[in-house]
């Protein structure tokens, strides 16, 4: 165990039992940050109440029942009962130099693994996605990467919008003009134009309009082989616009993860049913509607969650319901997160109640919202375009490259003959990507290019320049770092800050896994970064003073270049070799 959280609690805990006995084994030493020291035990304060005496006496006596001597120096007490724990520079030496030899850089495995669902990206079909696709994509890949690295099953769901009525506008205009036909083949380059092109058409052209509407008809019937066959080749010529722009945005979605709101059609009338049938639906205004305790309208009326609709068809309400049940039944899933917009949040919690009550989502399950906040401009409005459009996803992935291209050119080097457009591209992506990722998921942020591609401040740049920065003293010193085992010493206060900062990154990455908020590993990573470079500027590692000395420098290198690299990986930010 190399998490000093882990190991101080433990210790903390043991200490509870010696003094007061087993009834204390499962108490909280509630081991947190401290100015004073490495960590702080609080446990003191709450326990003043149940043993009736003065939290300072407690702390006193906690700290003579403590066992710690081989990791910390020797404990004090302050304030009002605040235990005060400084780790000794050999156990942080001991610690980081085992981080060398474990694959998982100190990240215990799930002691009890689930199956997760992630919903995350589900743009629509047949449309271009744009930047409010982004956040969710981006966020969500990052989550997946994250709890796959923690030792869970996790199914990727990409739920995408592939039914309704626009189909049967789309699909009518890929007859008119052949599925072989160049405006087909806009469906892979430029969706918008496409779905703009049958828009025109349907405002205009009655018969055309009338004809849209008879598809849908036959589409939603599933009797008719020909629109089949459209529609097919619609989703086909889709995934390829949608294949290409994840390939970009270096996400691991495929076409696998696609189950769109059609995967769920045939289970939508059993919803309807079976609600009924547990008198949790009744017709309302014409509409079969849920109402679930705790919701209602701005007059105090019950806020109905409409299941169908008075025509006879079905939402996205009963779509989400027929989905849980999917999941729950088929994918048995322990937990799902829906990476979806903060908007969305009525909606969910309304389908997740209604969800609860119908025992679709048995105790124990985990279905929550990760909600997404907006992407602004700098006037704090919506990001758009001049002419006051939403900003399309492929206009951000080609301008971020350019930028950083402008960027690197800027920059001195000694290298000859790097891949510019390439490293260019790695950093305007890792920028956009980045600056997602750093900011609360739920909380809106600006996109701001001066910001985001620079190699100052929290960016990824920053982040991706540490890195290269870090193999390049391997490449000077004609070493791989991969067969480096230390022993790691850190007498001077650079090195020991790097590394005990170094051991909280198994901590991280399970809170984050746990909390599914990719910007506490940024902000981690962040500091790494920022220490590595006190460390590079403080300690000298390839003109150190003796061979011991260098060696435990560069040991400590890699064990920092190995947080780096797997950290961005997690996050899906791209990591060039050299800049």
């Amino acid at each position: 165990m190399v998490d000093p959280q882990q190991v101080l609690g433990a210790r903390v805990r043991d200490a509870l039992v010696a003094a007061y006995g087993a009834d204390y084994a499962d108490a909280d030493p509630l081991i947190r940050p401290s100015s004073y020291a490495d960590a702080q035990s609080n446990v003191a304060l709450p326990l003043a109440k149940r043993l009736g005496r003065a939290p300072r006496d407690i702390a006193a006596e906690i700290v003579g029942h403590l066992d710690i001597d081989d990791v910390c120096e020797p404990p004090s007490v302050s304030g009002p009962g605040f235990i005060n724990l400084t780790l000794r520079p050999q156990w942080i030496a001991d610690a980081v130099t085992g981080l060398l030899a474990d694959p998982r850089i100190g990240t215990p495995a799930a002691a009890e693994p689930q199956t997760v669902v992630v919903d995350y990206s589900s743009p629509n079909i047949a449309k271009e996605m744009h930047v409010g696709h982004l956040r969710a994509t981006i966020v969500g890949d990052a989550i997946v990467r994250v709890l796959e690295f923690a030792g869970h099953h996790v199914i990727r769901d990409n739920h995408v919008g592939d039914w309704g009525t626009p189909f049967g506008m789309l699909l009518e205009q890929l007859d008119d003009v052949g599925d072989d036909s160049a405006q087909a083949g806009l469906l892979r380059t430029d969706p918008n134009a496409f779905y703009q092109a049958a828009r025109v058409k349907f405002d205009s052209d009655p018969g055309f309009a009338d004809r849209a509407r008879e598809r849908v008809v036959k589409l939603q019937s599933g009797n008719d082989p020909g629109t089949q066959r459209l529609w097919d080749e619609l989703m086909e010529l889709s995934k390829d616009y949608l294949r290409d722009t994840y390939a970009l945005l270096r996400v691991t979605l495929t076409d696998e993860d696609i189950r769109g709101e059609s995967f769920y059609n045939d289970m939508l009338a059993g919803v309807a049913e079976d609600l009924i049938a547990k008198g949790l639906a009744r017709v309302s205004d014409g509409a079969l509607c849920a109402f679930p305790a705790g919701f209602e309208n701005r007059d105090g009326s019950p806020l109905p969650l409409i299941i169908r609709k008075s025509d006879g068809g079905y939402n996205y309400a009963t779509s989400d319901l027929a989905t849980i049940r999917y999941r729950v039944d088929k994918l048995n899933a322990d937990r799902a997160l829906y990476v979806v917009g903060t908007d969305q949040a009525l909606h969910f919690k309304m389908v997740f109640a209604v969800a609860k009550q119908a025992g679709w989502l048995p105790e124990g399950t985990d279905f929550e919202h990760a909600q997404i906040g907006m992407v602004q401009g700098k006037d704090g409005r919506r990001l758009r375009t001049r002419a006051g459009d939403n900003v399309t996803l492929s206009e951000l992935i080609s301008e971020g490259p350019q930028r950083a291209r402008a960027l690197l050119d800027e920059v001195e080097r000694d290298d000859q003959g790097l891949d510019l457009d390439a490293i260019a591209a790695d950093v305007g992506i890792g920028a956009i990507k980045y600056a997602d990722l750093s900011t609360a998921r739920e909380s809106a942020y600006i996109f701001d290019w001066d910001r985001m591609i620079s190699f100052k401040g929290n960016t990824g740049p920053y982040l991706q320049y540490a890195t290269t920065r870090i193999r390049s003293i391997f490449r000077r010193a004609g070493i791989d770092e991969t067969g480096l085992q230390g022993p790691i010493l850190v007498p001077a206060t650079a090195e020991r800050e790097l590394a005990r900062k170094l051991l909280d990154f198994g901590s991280v990455v399970t809170q984050v896994s746990e909390s599914a908020e990719p910007h506490r590993l940024c902000s981690y990573l962040f500091e790494v970064a920022s220490l590595f470079t006190s460390f590079y500027e403080q300690c000298p590692v390839l003109k150190a003073d003796d061979d011991q000395t260098r060696n435990s420098r560069l040991a400590l290198c890699a064990a920092a270049l190995r947080v780096l690299t797997v950290g961005l990986g997690l996050l899906g930010v791209p990591i060039p070799n050299r800049m």
